[in-house]
């Protein structure tokens, strides 16, 4: 089971946390509706080192920045958000 390291609460498993998406996706500056639609919809399925936006949803319900290996599931780091 994957188990992610809360700089609050501590090593809690997986469980506890929701999955809230890719932390490296950023909103256009233009107001190009193709590139809106592009930021609304489309995501990447990477294969590596990803950085993902998860919520400590069953603990202190603080937003964490996890980086975390999509086929080995190694977490790397895990950053907390102000």
């Amino acid at each position: 089971m994957l188990q992610i390291r809360c700089p609050y609460c501590g090593v809690r498993d997986e469980a506890e946390f929701s999955y809230r998406g890719d932390a490296t996706v950023t909103r256009p500056a233009s107001d190009d509706p193709d590139a809106f639609l592009d930021y609304v919809y489309n995501r990447k399925n990477p294969r590596g080192w990803h950085t993902e936006w998860w919520q400590h949803s069953a603990g202190c319900r603080q937003w964490l920045k996890v980086t975390r290996h999509t086929v080995t599931h190694e977490i790397s780091a895990v950053e907390a958000v102000p």
